[in-house]
C-alpha cells in the first residue's frame, strides 16, 4: 500500500551538500521506487522570518514562501524529518520553520472545545538525526534531550505519532563504507515508508 510522505531536509547549509542530504535522497529514492508518493522541503532553500511573539505566532499571517510547505504536511500521512544535531539540539532554522508551520489553525484546533485539539492526527514520523558523538552517547549520557523535545512538545503536541528515530553518530570520523550501510539503510526504510 503506497503513503504520501513528507521530506524535510532540515540541514540550514544550502550552499553544498552534506551527508544529511544524501540520507534524505536515499529514502526518497527508496520510497519513490517502492511507489510511495514523495514530496520534499528544504528549509534551507525557504525564505521566512522568525517569530518574535506569541502574538504573531497565534494571529499573524503565515509567510506566503511557506504555504506549499503547510500543504504538503497537511497531505503527508508520513513525516521526515533529516537534520544534523548542532549545539544539542536541532539547527535553529529548522526550529524557526516549525514554528512558523506549526501554528493554530493549521497544526491544532484553536476553536475546538479544548483550544489544543491535535489537527494533525493520522500522520506518523520518522526523525534522522545527524551526529559527532557517538549517538549512544547522546541517547545515554545527555539523555537525547533535544530529540524528546522534538517528539514531545512539537510533533506530538500536534497529533503526530507514532515517531520513530535514527540516530547517526561519529559522522565525521564515518568511512565511505559506514556511510554506505547508513545510505543502503534509509534507502530500505524509504521502501518502507517508516
Amino acid at each position: 500500500m503506497s503513503r504520501r510522505i513528507v521530506l524535510i531536509q532540515g540541514h540550514p547549509d544550502a550552499s553544498s551538500s552534506h551527508f544529511c542530504h544524501a540520507l534524505a535522497d536515499a529514502y526518497a529514492q527508496g520510497a519513490t521506487e517502492a511507489g510511495h508518493a514523495v514530496r520534499r522541503l528544504e528549509v534551507a532553500q525557504l525564505d521566512f522570518p522568525l517569530l518574535r511573539s506569541q502574538a504573531e505566532w497565534q494571529r499573524g499571517a503565515l509567510p506566503d514562501s511557506l504555504t506549499e510547505a503547510q500543504q504538503s504536511i497537511a497531505w503527508a500521512e508520513h513525516v521526515v524529518l533529516v537534520f544534523p544535531l548542532w549545539l544539542g539540539d536541532m539547527p535553529a532554522l529548522l526550529k524557526g520553520f516549525l514554528e512558523q508551520v506549526m501554528r493554530p489553525g493549521f497544526a491544532f484546533d484553536e476553536k475546538a472545545s479544548n483550544p489544543f485539539a491535535k489537527a494533525l492526527k493520522g500522520r506518523s514520523a520518522r526523525v534522522v538525526v545527524t551526529m559527532g558523538m557517538p549517538a549512544a552517547l547522546y541517547r545515554f549520557y545527555f539523555r537525547a534531550h533535544s530529540l524528546k523535545a522534538l517528539e514531545r512538545n512539537i510533533l506530538g503536541f500536534v497529533g503526530i505519532a507514532p515517531i520513530d528515530e535514527t540516530l547517526i553518530g561519529g559522522i565525521e570520523a564515518m568511512d565511505d563504507k559506514a556511510r554506505g550501510r547508513w545510505l543502503a539503510k534509509l534507502h530500505a526504510l524509504g521502501a518502507q515508508a517508516e
